[in-house]
């Protein structure tokens, strides 16, 4: 018995494409979550906070035994220069003073309270 082969005489029809289409570009793309891109170069501070692989500030809140927290990770430099910074714009923004943690073993911040939105703000301002 013959075997069957497409009549075109080509196998493209069978097999899916080398690489997926690039998606179209739209003019109403929505804003990034974040805000703003990172600024090129980076600021010239003691510390320096990286954003994570999906270019988002890492700005965390969550509950530890019933506790608001607000967590900033991925910090690089000096930790306690960006703890009186921080400290000092939440004082200027009418914050009363927060309790704060440090931890410089694995570069992370954690402030008691929900403050994402002020900490986030603070970021974009000095270029992160």
């Amino acid at each position: 018995m013959r075997s069957r082969r497409p009549s075109s005489g080509s196998w493209s029809g069978c097999c899916p494409p080398a690489a997926s289409p690039t998606p179209p570009r739209t003019p109403n793309t929505p804003p990034r979550p974040d805000g703003a891109p990172p600024q090129t170069p980076p600021p010239d501070l003691p510390y320096f906070v990286r954003r994570s692989r999906l270019h988002n500030l890492p700005v965390y809140l969550g509950l530890r035994q019933g506790r608001r927290l607000t967590e900033l990770r991925r910090i690089h430099g000096d930790i306690w220069a960006l703890e009186r910074d921080l400290r000092a714009f939440l004082g200027s923004q009418g914050v009363p003073e927060v309790a704060a943690q440090v931890n410089e073993v694995t570069g992370t911040l954690r402030l008691r309270g929900h403050w994402g939105a002020q900490v986030r703000q603070w970021l974009l301002q000095r270029g992160f």
